[in-house]
């Protein structure tokens, strides 16, 4: 039986389908696990590296050092394929609205904030300069929102000219369901809702009024291989279920 979390895997692993020779920047064990069963799959150009500054000329299971190296990929190398759009990263999120402006900085009033979390890192210049998608391990109103407290990742319509070329809101992947940008005045849109969930779970689960897609379906089934390379060969202990909730 395919459990939600590998759902949630599969989900993921398809944000990077079509992508080529691209960095797969993945943030969360979810969307590693994704990242890297692409590349053993449908994307076998993608790179992926081994969460500091390698990049692994195989494909290791989570929490493993690779076997080969292809390339090192220090910081200021790693910025440099961020501002050339060469580079396709998943990030979590504390707070989304509907055009996808992202908050990982501070909950409430930002002269005196109720909660401080991470801070901007590099949530600015990651959706400024290369496509970005969202990883959200817990769909609730706490995290699809009206309006963000601060605006740390670039929503839709606030870039133009050069400064926005790279510009590029992908998809949204929860542990319910998957979203894209393909609302009217390009709103956040509900595509695909993971078997056992439906459509009022989710909406219900927004903070804002959430747009259906015509095509509704349900997150596509992994096939046997698929399976096998998650629970034998990418996380033979289980850590994505860890993160995602049955």
């Amino acid at each position: 039986m395919t459990t939600r979390a590998e759902y949630c895997v599969i989900a993921c692993a398809e944000a990077w389908r079509g992508d080529g020779e691209v960095l797969a920047a993945a943030m969360g064990t979810v969307p590693t696990i994704g990242a890297r069963l692409a590349k053993l799959t449908f994307e076998p150009e993608l790179l992926v590296t081994d969460g500091e500054a390698m990049i692994a000329a195989d494909v290791p299971a989570l929490g493993a050092a690779p076997a080969a190296v292809e390339g090192w990929l220090p910081f200021r190398r790693h910025l440099e394929l961020v501002a050339r759009g060469h580079r396709h990263v998943m990030m979590g999120a504390s707070q989304l609205d509907r055009h996808g402006n992202q908050n990982i900085s501070a909950i409430g009033d930002w002269a005196r904030p109720t909660r401080q979390l991470l801070g901007m890192r590099g949530a600015p210049g990651n959706t400024a300069n290369n496509p970005t998608s969202y990883w959200v391990p817990r769909h609730s109103t706490r995290v699809f929102v009206e309006r963000v407290d601060v605006v740390c990742g670039v929503g839709q319509h606030r870039l133009s000219g050069p400064a926005g070329r790279f510009h590029e809101l992908r998809r949204i992947v929860s542990d319910r369901a998957v979203l894209d940008f393909g609302g009217p005045d390009h709103a956040v849109r509900l595509v695909s809702v993971h078997p056992g969930v439906t459509v009022d779970q989710v909406t219900a689960a927004t903070g804002f009024p959430l747009v259906v897609a015509a095509g509704l379906a349900e997150t596509r089934e992994p096939s046997a291989e698929e399976l096998r390379l998650i629970r034998e060969v990418l996380d033979p202990r289980g850590a994505r279920d860890r993160e995602v909730r049955g």
